[in-house]
């Protein structure tokens, strides 16, 4: 067996490892803010040429597959799903693998995102760190943390209550509105409640390195959510 059969194989095993089966050429259209999906590794310091410590996230960001594409005239509005994170086949739905069958790939993870234009794409190709560059601006969207039913001293900073001998308010909430009028209490009122667990944007973060070969993200700050957690990673 000649030695460019061989790497020709070892290339279609570490595409089929990652869950990847297009080839490597074949890029998804450039957009004006690219965006791609990743996973939370962990935060670190990185250190600047000029010696000055940055506490960074890093993000592994295997390249994300075009799964679908929305058109105007089938669903009504533009845009294209993206996938991440391989899987083995195995563990997928019929379901699920009847919908990526036309791209030939096996995600665990699928985003949609609405676009202006979707020339140009189509089910199978890939989007990679490449389109980020050191310096570039991003906004990093995610889960935050779920931390559980928390009482009102706790979630919104209310003020404590007495502690004298005999109080029953110590980290309860005080007067949520009068009797006679209005007679009720106002909906969206701050009360104790679920923390956490929500969707949030932490927006104008700065790229500080994009290893494609390893493809890995380090971006300044923090970003939502806990380790290996899924982020959406979209230029500012």
């Amino acid at each position: 067996m000649s030695e460019e059969t061989n790497a020709e194989k070892t290339e279609e095993t570490t595409d089929a490892a990652r869950g990847d089966s297009t080839p490597r050429g074949e890029q998804a259209p450039a957009v004006a803010k690219p965006l791609m999906l990743g996973r939370k590794l962990g935060m670190l310091q990185h250190f600047r040429p000029d010696g000055s410590a940055v506490a960074a996230t890093v993000i592994a960001a295997e390249p994300n597959i075009v799964t679908a594409v929305r058109t105007k005239e089938r669903d009504g509005y533009l845009g294209i799903q993206i996938g991440y994170g391989a899987i083995d086949r195995k563990k997928l739905q019929k379901a699920r693998l009847g919908h990526l069958k036309e791209s030939g790939a096996s995600v665990a993870n699928l985003r949609e995102i609405r676009l202006d234009s979707v020339d140009g794409f189509k089910p199978g190709q890939a989007i990679g760190v490449e389109r980020f560059t050191v310096g570039d601006k991003v906004d990093v969207v995610g889960t935050s943390k779920g931390k559980g039913f928390a009482g009102p001293v706790h979630l919104h900073h209310f003020s404590r209550g007495p502690k004298s001998h005999g109080s029953d308010h110590l980290r309860r909430q005080g007067s949520v509105g009068s009797g006679t009028t209005p007679g009720r209490v106002y909906k969206g009122l701050r009360m104790a409640a679920h923390q956490g667990a929500a969707r949030i944007t932490v927006k104008n973060l700065e790229i500080l390195q994009a290893d494609a070969d390893r493809s890995l993200l380090v971006i300044a700050g923090a970003v939502p959510g806990a380790r290996n957690g899924i982020v959406m990673v979209r230029k500012a």
